[in-house]
């Protein structure tokens, strides 16, 4: 029996992955803020998913710019760091996957990015996140330790918290059906987005691991889809026309929008997945999570 241990097993993603894992038939160590540091937990284990993040969106509490850095490199390179060093010494035979973003892509201007795509990362958790991958890039050229990169697009579960987008608008459609809520505000409509169904990626990020040699790969459906697409779809699940209950603001956007799709064909070859939820199915599959 394979044994793994997946460090941020308490959100959207460990969850998912580690009943993923466990339906594998992997035995499965979780750990997560405030349990004990991943270097202390490597012996025996077969792999590794470095899944930990700090989120902050313009919706939490202000933090000023040093301590948002302080605490996103924290958790995106020193925590990582002291996993791999854990592993170069304790389990070297140990395989790691990292979870990064496309926000390391900052404002691009060519579509769709792939792996080689240059990274221009304009926030800190963009800029913390690029740095895990260069981590993970040293650590397989100067230690010969099999750790691989899922550079990982929007996606979307049951388990997203109430902030995102997706959240809100599933939250809404079922309250305005049920006469609690009157209208949804959103800051954009024409926002677009490459978003796939989370638990498709937890089974991206076991199958990048199971390959013999490390590497980076972009993990995304390779589609666009608006905001208004989704509202519209989340809408109609509930037997409502979106257009009488959804107003646009758009002095609620806070950034320009930045349209990021990524290419999964490297990903493909290697593994032969392929994001396998439609966007429709997704948004039906978070609506009748939501009722």
């Amino acid at each position: 029996m394979r044994k793994a241990l997946v460090v941020g097993s308490a959100g959207q993603d460990g969850t998912l992955l580690t009943a993923h894992l466990a339906k594998l038939g992997y035995e499965v160590r979780g750990v997560d803020a405030g349990d004990a540091a991943p270097a202390t937990l490597v012996d025996g284990i077969d792999e590794v998913y470095f899944l930990a993040a700090f989120h902050h969106s313009s919706e939490d509490a202000p933090i000023e710019p040093g301590e948002l850095l302080r605490k996103s490199v924290a958790v995106h390179v020193d925590a990582l760091v002291d996993t791999l060093e854990a592993i170069r010494i304790r389990a070297p035979r140990a395989r790691l996957f990292y979870a990064a973003s496309s926000l390391i892509f900052g404002d691009v201007t060519a579509a769709p990015q792939t792996e080689s795509t240059p990274f221009q990362p304009t926030c800190a958790y963009g800029i913390t996140k690029t740095a895990g991958l260069q981590i993970c890039r040293y650590y397989r050229r100067a230690h010969a330790l099999h750790a691989s990169v899922g550079i990982l697009y929007n996606h979307e579960s049951p388990l997203r918290a109430d902030k995102f987008v997706s959240k809100k608008i599933v939250n809404a459609a079922w309250a305005i059906k049920r006469g609690t809520q009157t209208k949804l505000v959103l800051g954009s409509l024409d926002a677009q987005m490459d978003a796939g169904y989370a638990p498709d990626y937890v089974d991206a990020m076991q199958r990048i691991v199971a390959l013999d040699a490390a590497d980076d790969f972009i993990v995304a459906t390779g589609e666009l889809h608006s905001v208004r697409e989704f509202v519209e779809l989340a809408f109609a699940h509930v037997g409502l026309d979106w257009r009488q209950h959804v107003e646009e603001n758009r002095a609620l956007i806070t950034r320009p929008p930045i349209v990021r799709v990524g290419d999964p064909s490297k990903l493909a070859r290697a593994t032969g997945w392929k994001s396998a939820t439609s966007f429709a199915a997704m948004v039906r599959a978070l609506m009748e999570a939501g009722s």
